[in-house]
């Protein structure tokens, strides 16, 4: 009974289907937002220093209240430069958002070969697929969270990194000194994060109502709403 019986056929049916797409973009959000480094740049000039370039370095989790621009000379600008601090720290955001979807890429796994190579198993124990029902919906409400608040958190790393540093910026208020913004690294793969985000959303919220069809929840409530039928049928008889 519980040996393996290997069926491949599954991956063609909206369960198993839906469920490989679940794994590809837990695994995109994992590679857009965990992996990403960039910098932001400022162009300063001040007692000493002719545009000198500044850089900051910062990169997943996004502790920005960590991340320095520090003086452009050993001399400091004469004194008059602080270190700049960027502002916010991003990290529980981040870190739940990249979290769940290494859980959830795992949980993929781990249903697939399920799915795969113990289907009949999966039928015949009806644990299986309440289980598979209960996380399921579970992961589906952690994706609607954890994304929305990335999305939120990538917003305002945005502004943090962006132009906003020398606003409010002592050391670039100092008499004789001028900041300019240069750049900073695009974000297009964090926004790719997000977009898998709401895609993971879609995905395991609708998949919701697959995993619900194999449980015998689906069974019973199809068992009642045939009765009355049956009855009726045996009455006119």
């Amino acid at each position: 009974m519980a040996g393996v019986r290997v069926d491949f056929g599954l991956l063609l049916e909206p369960l198993g289907f839906i469920k490989v797409l679940e794994w590809i973009f837990s695994l995109f959000v994992f590679v857009t937002c965990g992996g990403f480094q960039g910098e932001t740049t400022l162009l300063v000039s001040c007692k000493g220093v002719v545009n000198k370039t500044v850089t900051a370095a910062f990169a997943y989790p996004f502790r920005l209240n960590t991340v320095v621009l520090s003086a452009p000379d050993p001399k400091r600008c004469g004194g008059t430069w602080s270190d700049i601090y960027l502002v916010g720290n991003f990290s529980s955001s981040a870190q739940f958002f990249v979290t769940l979807a290494v859980l959830a890429f795992l949980y993929c796994i781990a249903a697939l070969v399920v799915y795969i190579g113990y289907k009949h198993v999966y039928q015949q124990n009806s644990k299986f697929p309440l289980t598979d029902l209960a996380v399921t919906v579970i992961i589906a409400f952690l994706w609607m969270v954890s994304t929305f608040a990335w999305a939120k958190a990538l917003a305002d790393i945005k502004v943090s990194a962006g132009a906003s540093i020398i606003l409010g910026t002592k050391s670039c208020k100092a008499p004789g000194t001028t900041c300019r913004f240069v750049s900073v690294t695009s974000m297009r793969t964090l926004n790719v994060s997000v977009v898998s985000g709401l895609l993971n959303i879609v995905l395991w919220g609708g998949n919701v109502w697959f995993v619900y069809k194999d449980t015998n929840l689906h069974n019973q409530s199809n068992r009642i709403s045939q009765s009355p039928g049956i009855y009726s049928t045996q009455r006119g008889i």
